[in-house]
């Protein structure tokens, strides 16, 4: 399945966040991952959000999605993902 996560966390777990997506998914803008997974890494994914965010302060927002989505970038594309795939 494809995937897009949108998160906006606390100043103190942004980094151990974006750190932890980056194994498993392309990191497209600030706050935004997006990636091929499969059910398994989806689970991991999901268990180790769990883990790193505090659910009273913190928002996640994943959309799944059957296939790679067409996109379109308007302005400057801060990490295009054409360079890794």
């Amino acid at each position: 399945m494809y995937v897009v996560i949108v998160y906006d966390v606390s100043v103190e777990r942004v980094n151990k966040v974006k750190k932890f997506l980056r194994r498993y998914l392309h990191w497209v803008q600030n706050s935004v991952f997006e990636g091929e997974v499969t059910k398994a890494e989806f689970e991991r994914i999901k268990a180790g959000l769990e883990e790193l965010i505090n659910e009273d302060e913190d928002s996640i927002v994943i959309y799944k999605l059957r296939s790679m989505p067409q996109r379109e970038t308007m302005g400057v594309e801060k990490n295009p993902i054409e360079d890794i795939i």
